[in-house]
Protein backbone atom coordinates (compact mmCIF):
# COMPACT_ATOMS: atom_id res chain seq x y z
CA UNK A 1 0.00 0.00 0.00
CA UNK A 2 1.30 3.61 -0.50
CA UNK A 3 2.79 5.90 2.09
CA UNK A 4 0.71 8.51 0.76
CA UNK A 5 -2.07 8.92 3.74
CA UNK A 6 -4.68 9.89 1.31
CA UNK A 7 -4.53 6.06 0.22
CA UNK A 8 -5.07 5.46 3.74
CA UNK A 9 -8.88 4.50 5.09
CA UNK A 10 -9.59 5.65 8.31
CA UNK A 11 -11.30 3.75 10.65
CA UNK A 12 -14.59 4.78 11.22
CA UNK A 13 -14.35 4.81 14.99
CA UNK A 14 -18.12 6.16 15.55
CA UNK A 15 -19.60 2.97 14.16
CA UNK A 16 -20.37 0.50 16.71
CA UNK A 17 -17.41 -1.41 17.93
CA UNK A 18 -18.41 -4.95 16.52
CA UNK A 19 -19.26 -3.36 13.27
CA UNK A 20 -17.59 -5.06 10.09
CA UNK A 21 -17.51 -1.82 8.53
CA UNK A 22 -15.66 0.58 10.56
CA UNK A 23 -12.53 -0.05 8.67
CA UNK A 24 -13.89 1.67 5.05
CA UNK A 25 -14.92 -0.31 2.03
CA UNK A 26 -12.21 -2.21 0.62
CA UNK A 27 -13.19 -2.36 -3.05
CA UNK A 28 -10.62 -4.77 -4.45
CA UNK A 29 -12.36 -7.47 -2.55
CA UNK A 30 -15.84 -6.52 -3.01
CA UNK A 31 -14.71 -6.85 -6.67
CA UNK A 32 -14.26 -9.94 -6.24
CA UNK A 33 -17.03 -10.92 -4.60
CA UNK A 34 -19.03 -9.13 -7.31
CA UNK A 35 -17.52 -8.16 -10.43
CA UNK A 36 -20.64 -5.83 -11.31
CA UNK A 37 -18.91 -3.51 -8.66
CA UNK A 38 -15.94 -2.46 -10.82
CA UNK A 39 -17.94 0.16 -13.83
CA UNK A 40 -18.41 1.97 -10.83
CA UNK A 41 -15.28 2.27 -8.79
CA UNK A 42 -13.04 5.02 -9.78
CA UNK A 43 -10.42 7.25 -7.74
CA UNK A 44 -11.77 10.07 -6.05
CA UNK A 45 -10.56 13.74 -5.44
CA UNK A 46 -8.50 12.32 -2.40
CA UNK A 47 -6.82 9.55 -4.36
CA UNK A 48 -9.00 6.79 -3.08
CA UNK A 49 -11.25 4.32 -4.55
CA UNK A 50 -15.12 5.40 -4.19
CA UNK A 51 -18.09 5.09 -6.05
CA UNK A 52 -20.34 7.98 -7.19
CA UNK A 53 -23.14 7.68 -3.81
CA UNK A 54 -25.03 10.07 -5.90
CA UNK A 55 -25.65 7.16 -8.39
CA UNK A 56 -28.50 5.22 -6.96
CA UNK A 57 -27.61 2.24 -9.66
CA UNK A 58 -23.70 2.39 -7.97
CA UNK A 59 -25.09 2.25 -3.89
CA UNK A 60 -27.10 -0.54 -5.09
CA UNK A 61 -24.77 -2.47 -6.66
CA UNK A 62 -22.61 -1.46 -3.67
CA UNK A 63 -25.02 -2.76 -1.42
CA UNK A 64 -25.18 -6.28 -2.79
CA UNK A 65 -21.85 -6.97 -2.79
CA UNK A 66 -21.27 -6.01 0.90
CA UNK A 67 -24.22 -8.33 1.69
CA UNK A 68 -22.22 -11.12 0.05
CA UNK A 69 -19.04 -10.11 1.30
CA UNK A 70 -19.73 -9.40 5.59
CA UNK A 71 -23.46 -11.26 5.31
CA UNK A 72 -23.19 -14.21 2.72
CA UNK A 73 -26.35 -13.06 0.93
CA UNK A 74 -26.89 -13.79 -2.63
CA UNK A 75 -29.29 -12.11 -5.14
CA UNK A 76 -29.67 -9.20 -2.75
CA UNK A 77 -31.83 -6.44 -4.83
CA UNK A 78 -34.74 -3.75 -4.26
CA UNK A 79 -37.53 -3.10 -6.84
CA UNK A 80 -36.73 0.44 -8.93
CA UNK A 81 -37.57 3.65 -6.41
CA UNK A 82 -37.69 1.51 -3.37
CA UNK A 83 -35.18 2.36 -0.64
CA UNK A 84 -31.89 2.17 -0.60
CA UNK A 85 -30.06 2.21 2.54
CA UNK A 86 -26.60 2.18 4.06
CA UNK A 87 -25.40 -1.20 5.36
CA UNK A 88 -22.84 0.62 8.32
CA UNK A 89 -25.44 2.19 9.76
CA UNK A 90 -27.87 -0.55 9.68
CA UNK A 91 -25.72 -2.88 10.92
CA UNK A 92 -25.32 -0.32 13.74
CA UNK A 93 -28.62 -0.49 14.94
CA UNK A 94 -28.95 -4.21 15.02
CA UNK A 95 -25.42 -4.15 17.69
CA UNK A 96 -26.85 -1.63 19.95
CA UNK A 97 -29.82 -3.93 20.27
CA UNK A 98 -27.59 -6.66 20.39
CA UNK A 99 -25.85 -4.91 23.48
CA UNK A 100 -29.38 -3.78 25.11
CA UNK A 101 -30.55 -7.06 25.59
CA UNK A 102 -27.43 -8.65 26.70
CA UNK A 103 -27.90 -6.11 29.67
CA UNK A 104 -31.21 -8.60 30.61
CA UNK A 105 -28.41 -12.26 30.27
CA UNK A 106 -25.35 -11.23 32.52
CA UNK A 107 -23.48 -8.96 29.74
CA UNK A 108 -23.56 -11.71 27.39
CA UNK A 109 -24.92 -11.11 24.16
CA UNK A 110 -28.58 -14.14 23.71
CA UNK A 111 -27.64 -15.53 20.04
CA UNK A 112 -29.89 -17.95 18.30
CA UNK A 113 -33.53 -18.57 17.22
CA UNK A 114 -34.71 -18.33 20.25
CA UNK A 115 -34.38 -14.57 20.36
CA UNK A 116 -37.30 -12.93 18.59
CA UNK A 117 -37.24 -9.02 16.87
CA UNK A 118 -40.10 -7.15 15.17
CA UNK A 119 -39.32 -5.01 12.29
CA UNK A 120 -42.15 -2.22 12.25
CA UNK A 121 -42.22 -1.34 8.21
CA UNK A 122 -38.93 -3.34 7.34
CA UNK A 123 -38.92 -2.45 3.90
CA UNK A 124 -38.32 -4.25 0.38
CA UNK A 125 -34.50 -3.64 1.43
CA UNK A 126 -35.06 -6.26 4.48
CA UNK A 127 -31.77 -5.23 6.07
CA UNK A 128 -32.37 -5.56 9.28
CA UNK A 129 -33.72 -9.12 9.73
CA UNK A 130 -30.82 -10.16 6.90
CA UNK A 131 -27.90 -8.35 8.93
CA UNK A 132 -29.37 -9.41 12.49
CA UNK A 133 -29.98 -13.32 11.35
CA UNK A 134 -26.70 -13.42 9.86
CA UNK A 135 -24.56 -12.28 12.63
CA UNK A 136 -26.55 -13.21 15.69
CA UNK A 137 -29.02 -16.05 14.20
CA UNK A 138 -32.03 -14.17 15.73
CA UNK A 139 -35.18 -14.73 14.12
CA UNK A 140 -37.25 -11.73 12.07
CA UNK A 141 -40.95 -10.90 12.04
CA UNK A 142 -40.81 -8.05 9.38
CA UNK A 143 -44.46 -5.81 8.78
CA UNK A 144 -45.11 -3.51 6.28
CA UNK A 145 -47.67 -2.04 4.83
CA UNK A 146 -46.73 -2.43 1.07
CA UNK A 147 -47.54 -5.36 -0.66
CA UNK A 148 -44.62 -4.67 -3.16
CA UNK A 149 -42.21 -4.59 0.24
CA UNK A 150 -43.32 -8.26 1.35
CA UNK A 151 -42.76 -9.33 -2.16
CA UNK A 152 -39.21 -8.11 -2.25
CA UNK A 153 -38.53 -9.13 0.85
CA UNK A 154 -39.78 -13.09 0.10
CA UNK A 155 -37.79 -12.95 -2.95
CA UNK A 156 -34.39 -11.77 -1.50
CA UNK A 157 -34.97 -14.93 1.76
CA UNK A 158 -36.20 -17.36 -1.22
CA UNK A 159 -32.45 -16.63 -3.01
CA UNK A 160 -30.80 -17.42 0.54
CA UNK A 161 -31.77 -20.90 2.41
CA UNK A 162 -30.19 -19.64 5.16
CA UNK A 163 -32.80 -16.93 5.75
CA UNK A 164 -35.77 -19.74 5.61
CA UNK A 165 -37.47 -20.24 9.05
CA UNK A 166 -35.35 -17.02 9.89
CA UNK A 167 -37.49 -14.18 8.79
CA UNK A 168 -41.00 -14.45 8.77
CA UNK A 169 -43.31 -11.85 6.98
CA UNK A 170 -46.57 -10.26 7.67
CA UNK A 171 -47.94 -7.56 5.68
CA UNK A 172 -50.04 -4.85 8.46
CA UNK A 173 -53.43 -4.09 6.37
CA UNK A 174 -54.33 -1.02 8.25
CA UNK A 175 -52.46 2.26 7.98
CA UNK A 176 -53.37 3.36 11.22
CA UNK A 177 -52.06 0.37 13.63
CA UNK A 178 -48.65 -0.40 14.20
CA UNK A 179 -49.08 -4.04 16.28
CA UNK A 180 -52.46 -4.36 16.17
CA UNK A 181 -52.90 -7.51 13.07
CA UNK A 182 -49.07 -8.15 13.94
CA UNK A 183 -49.02 -9.69 16.94
CA UNK A 184 -50.93 -12.27 17.68
CA UNK A 185 -51.82 -13.71 21.35
CA UNK A 186 -49.87 -15.08 23.59
CA UNK A 187 -46.53 -14.19 21.39
CA UNK A 188 -43.65 -12.58 22.98
CA UNK A 189 -40.65 -10.48 21.30
CA UNK A 190 -37.54 -9.51 22.84
CA UNK A 191 -37.33 -6.16 20.61
CA UNK A 192 -38.71 -4.15 18.10
CA UNK A 193 -37.17 -1.93 15.91
CA UNK A 194 -38.60 0.84 13.74
CA UNK A 195 -36.84 3.22 10.98
CA UNK A 196 -39.64 5.73 10.85
CA UNK A 197 -40.51 7.74 8.05
CA UNK A 198 -38.76 10.95 9.27
CA UNK A 199 -40.33 13.45 6.55
CA UNK A 200 -43.74 15.13 6.76
CA UNK A 201 -44.26 15.43 3.23
CA UNK A 202 -42.52 14.48 -0.09
CA UNK A 203 -41.56 18.27 -0.58
CA UNK A 204 -39.49 17.99 2.76
CA UNK A 205 -37.63 14.77 1.64
CA UNK A 206 -37.14 15.99 -1.38
CA UNK A 207 -35.71 19.67 -0.22
CA UNK A 208 -33.51 17.71 2.30
CA UNK A 209 -31.92 15.63 -0.25
CA UNK A 210 -31.00 18.42 -2.47
CA UNK A 211 -29.48 20.48 0.75
CA UNK A 212 -27.30 17.11 1.46
CA UNK A 213 -26.12 17.30 -1.71
CA UNK A 214 -25.75 20.43 -2.08
CA UNK A 215 -23.38 20.42 0.98
CA UNK A 216 -21.27 17.86 -0.36
CA UNK A 217 -21.03 19.46 -3.99
CA UNK A 218 -21.99 16.55 -5.83
CA UNK A 219 -20.32 17.27 -9.06
CA UNK A 220 -20.84 20.94 -8.67
CA UNK A 221 -24.90 20.68 -9.14
CA UNK A 222 -28.17 20.91 -6.97
CA UNK A 223 -29.38 17.36 -6.51
CA UNK A 224 -33.24 17.22 -7.27
CA UNK A 225 -32.89 13.01 -6.55
CA UNK A 226 -33.21 10.92 -4.00
CA UNK A 227 -30.01 8.77 -4.16
CA UNK A 228 -30.77 6.12 -1.69
CA UNK A 229 -34.18 6.24 -3.38
CA UNK A 230 -37.49 5.51 -1.42
CA UNK A 231 -41.23 5.16 -1.57
CA UNK A 232 -43.65 7.47 0.39
CA UNK A 233 -44.60 5.26 3.06
CA UNK A 234 -40.68 4.81 3.26
CA UNK A 235 -39.52 8.50 3.59
CA UNK A 236 -42.32 10.44 4.94
CA UNK A 237 -45.64 10.49 6.92
CA UNK A 238 -48.26 13.41 7.41
CA UNK A 239 -46.81 14.71 10.83
CA UNK A 240 -42.96 13.16 10.30
CA UNK A 241 -41.32 11.11 12.40
CA UNK A 242 -42.52 12.94 15.86
CA UNK A 243 -46.13 11.80 15.01
CA UNK A 244 -44.78 8.33 14.11
CA UNK A 245 -42.64 7.63 16.78
CA UNK A 246 -45.80 9.01 18.96
CA UNK A 247 -48.10 6.17 17.31
CA UNK A 248 -45.81 3.43 17.96
CA UNK A 249 -45.49 4.61 21.94
CA UNK A 250 -48.89 5.12 22.09
CA UNK A 251 -49.66 1.56 21.02
CA UNK A 252 -47.12 0.06 22.17
CA UNK A 253 -48.98 -0.45 25.74
CA UNK A 254 -51.40 -2.28 24.05
CA UNK A 255 -49.16 -5.10 24.16
CA UNK A 256 -47.19 -3.91 27.03
CA UNK A 257 -46.18 -6.78 28.51
CA UNK A 258 -45.47 -9.19 24.96
CA UNK A 259 -42.18 -7.38 24.13
CA UNK A 260 -39.33 -6.78 26.66
CA UNK A 261 -38.16 -3.95 24.69
CA UNK A 262 -39.45 -0.98 22.18
CA UNK A 263 -37.39 0.65 20.40
CA UNK A 264 -36.99 3.15 17.18
CA UNK A 265 -34.87 5.12 15.66
CA UNK A 266 -34.97 9.02 16.28
CA UNK A 267 -33.25 11.28 13.69
CA UNK A 268 -34.03 14.59 14.66
CA UNK A 269 -32.78 16.10 18.35
CA UNK A 270 -36.19 18.10 17.74
CA UNK A 271 -38.16 15.01 17.85
CA UNK A 272 -36.68 13.65 21.38
CA UNK A 273 -39.10 15.85 23.84
CA UNK A 274 -42.24 15.04 22.30
CA UNK A 275 -40.77 11.62 22.70
CA UNK A 276 -40.16 11.59 26.32
CA UNK A 277 -43.61 13.14 26.84
CA UNK A 278 -45.08 10.45 25.04
CA UNK A 279 -43.50 7.85 27.28
CA UNK A 280 -44.05 9.23 30.58
CA UNK A 281 -47.82 9.47 29.45
CA UNK A 282 -47.55 5.86 28.89
CA UNK A 283 -46.06 5.09 31.80
CA UNK A 284 -42.76 3.34 30.42
CA UNK A 285 -41.02 1.66 33.50
CA UNK A 286 -37.47 2.70 31.76
CA UNK A 287 -36.18 4.37 28.83
CA UNK A 288 -33.00 4.44 27.38
CA UNK A 289 -31.42 6.89 24.82
CA UNK A 290 -28.43 5.46 22.66
CA UNK A 291 -26.28 7.83 20.39
CA UNK A 292 -25.37 6.69 17.16
CA UNK A 293 -23.60 8.30 14.23
CA UNK A 294 -22.74 7.42 10.90
CA UNK A 295 -20.13 10.01 9.21
CA UNK A 296 -21.77 13.49 9.61
CA UNK A 297 -25.14 12.12 10.15
CA UNK A 298 -25.90 11.66 13.95
CA UNK A 299 -29.23 9.78 15.16
CA UNK A 300 -30.28 8.20 18.35
CA UNK A 301 -32.23 4.93 19.35
CA UNK A 302 -34.99 5.35 21.83
CA UNK A 303 -36.06 1.99 23.73
CA UNK A 304 -38.97 1.84 26.10
CA UNK A 305 -39.55 -0.86 28.46
CA UNK A 306 -42.99 -1.80 30.86
CA UNK A 307 -41.39 -4.87 32.52
CA UNK A 308 -40.28 -4.10 35.66
CA UNK A 309 -37.04 -5.87 37.15
CA UNK A 310 -38.15 -9.33 38.07
CA UNK A 311 -40.13 -9.16 34.98
CA UNK A 312 -37.45 -8.78 32.57
CA UNK A 313 -35.57 -11.54 34.89
CA UNK A 314 -38.82 -13.73 34.26
CA UNK A 315 -38.55 -13.33 30.73
CA UNK A 316 -35.28 -14.23 30.25
CA UNK A 317 -35.72 -17.71 32.25
CA UNK A 318 -38.56 -18.71 30.26
CA UNK A 319 -37.54 -17.59 26.88
CA UNK A 320 -33.47 -17.79 26.95
CA UNK A 321 -32.70 -20.37 29.27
Amino acid sequence: MSSDPKQKIAEKQNLHPRNAHRQGYDFKQLIKTTPELRPFVKMNEYDVESINFSDAEAVKTLNKSLLKQYYGIDGWDIPEGYLCPPIPGRADYIHYIADLLSENNNGNIPTGKKIKILDIGMGANCIYPVIGSSVYGWQFVGTDIDPIAIRSAKDIIAANPNLKGQILLRQQTNKNNIFKGIIIQDEGFDATICNPPFHSSLQEAQLATVNKWNKLKVDGKPQSTLNFGGQKKELWYHGGEAAFIKLIIEQSVLVAKQCMWFTTLVSKKDTLPGVYRALKKAAARDVRTINMSQGQKVSRIVAWTFLDAKEQDDWRNEFWC
